[in-house]
């Protein structure tokens, strides 16, 4: 789309100024990319059984909690908690997923490598969902919509009705006695299983890669001002609005890190925020925390790339239908080192106003608390924060704040998949 900047066109930017704004716009956002872990990601049929196991209370130990617990339809797939709430407190607060499915990390500390590998680790939380392999399996072995559905998709399951081979409450990702039956079951059938609960997190992130970021008001704004309606562009955003995204593009230095038109680079960065339940120290090896009745600091990616390397559900590994060539994001982030202490993910900033609480600790209730927080850029308790001083005026960071609420926007997907499925 052309742009011309006349002298008399009456618009407050600089040619270089909209050449930034256009890569913040919505109209930049490229095409959802395949995903080479995942063959099933754009499976009409994989979307519709993910769908339903999303809603499905069923897939908890309890009966009482889905995905769909935390991650809200009604509230931009957030829950509005400081920390997320299923059978017990997550650690961290629950993130927003609409448009989730662009990013190469997940969590807040980056600690899986694809949106299905995602899906999973909740199943098997005991804060969350809290089940474990073989029961999952054994759901979709026996109800006969989803053993349909599953087969269609992904090919015939195993015999599972053998609890011998196969027993009940197994997973090498539980308690004791849970490990130990996953251990006496024979290679080949843990690999069974692992293939249906590595499938099962395929097909939820099928259906979530329906969920993408709708248009804003910030984004009519920017296409008003590429096209030269400026009379148009005083109608989409007041003069405050303008003002704070001016500051949020120059002087603030938001778009350093909250870049693109999803509003993040999709980096780790440290920002000096302390989660107010755990100790305060800075770094000290784990194994001093098993003495206190404190939980330790959260290291965040610094913990979280370490899982990722680790993980059995990863780019390279068994479960994956990636070739080695396509996981050169995991291999290249294996370089780990001290500077990723206290380091999170930095998160999108579509619907903002509509996701708080906010950060990876949700200790911040208001957007003008988050504010603040950057204004005065407070030290790190763990690692180095890399903010400094904004300084910024208390109008400015109310205008600030003016542009936040300007990217406000409905998911854009189509309305049957914000609701529980019918059948």
């Amino acid at each position: 789309m052309p742009f011309s900047l006349r002298a008399d066109s009456g618009s407050p930017w600089t040619g270089a100024e909209i050449a930034l704004l256009r890569l913040q716009w919505i109209g930049s956002l490229e095409k959802l990319p395949t995903d080479p872990t995942n063959r099933y990601a754009d499976d009409p049929q994989a979307a519709w059984l993910g769908h339903r196991l999303f809603f499905d209370r069923r897939f908890s130990i309890n009966g009482r909690i889905s995905c769909a617990t935390c991650h809200q339809p009604d509230n931009n797939f957030t829950d509005g908690v400081i920390k997320g709430r299923a059978i017990g407190e997550a650690r961290r607060n629950t993130p927003a997923i609409s448009g989730i499915a662009y990013s190469p990390w997940f969590f807040w500390d980056g600690r899986t490598d694809s949106l299905w590998s995602q899906a999973l680790e909740p199943l098997e939380s005991p804060v969350e969902q809290g089940g474990n392999r073989t029961f999952y399996a054994r759901l979709i072995y026996s109800d006969p919509v989803y053993k349909k559905s599953y087969e269609l998709t992904f090919g015939a399951l195993p015999d599972l009705s053998d609890r011998i081979r196969f027993p009940d409450g197994a997973t090498p990702a539980g308690n004791i006695a849970q490990k130990k039956k996953w251990d006496l079951m024979s290679a080949k059938d843990r690999r069974e299983v692992n293939r249906i609960f590595s499938n099962i997190g395929k097909a939820i992130a099928a259906y979530e890669r329906k969920l993408l970021p709708g248009t804003s008001r910030f984004d009519r704004y920017v296409e008003a001002l590429l096209n030269n309606r400026i009379e148009e562009t005083d109608a989409t955003m007041t003069h405050k609005e303008v003002a704070g995204l001016k500051l949020f593009i120059g002087k603030a230095m938001c778009v350093t890190c909250h870049q693109g038109p999803l509003f993040t680079n999709n980096s780790f960065h440290n920002i000096g925020i302390t989660d107010p339940a755990t100790l305060k120290p800075g770094y000290l090896p784990a194994i001093i925390y098993l003495f206190t009745d404190r939980p330790e600091p959260d290291y965040g990616r610094y913990r979280g790339i370490r899982r990722a390397l680790k993980s059995e559900f990863n780019c390279l590994g068994e479960y994956s239908d990636a070739q080695e060539g396509d996981c050169v994001e995991l291999i290249y982030a294996g370089r780990h080192h001290r500077a990723t202490l206290g380091a999170f993910k930095v998160p999108s900033l579509r619907n903002v106003a509509q996701t708080g609480p906010y950060m990876h600790a949700g200790v911040f209730a208001s957007l003008e608390e988050v504010l603040k927080h950057y204004n005065t850029a407070p030290p790190a308790s763990v690692g180095r924060s890399e903010l400094a001083p904004l300084n910024l005026s208390e109008q400015e960071l109310e205008q600030l704040e003016a542009f936040l609420r300007t990217l406000d926007s409905p998911v854009n997907a189509e309305t049957r998949w914000f609701k529980r499925p019918s059948s």
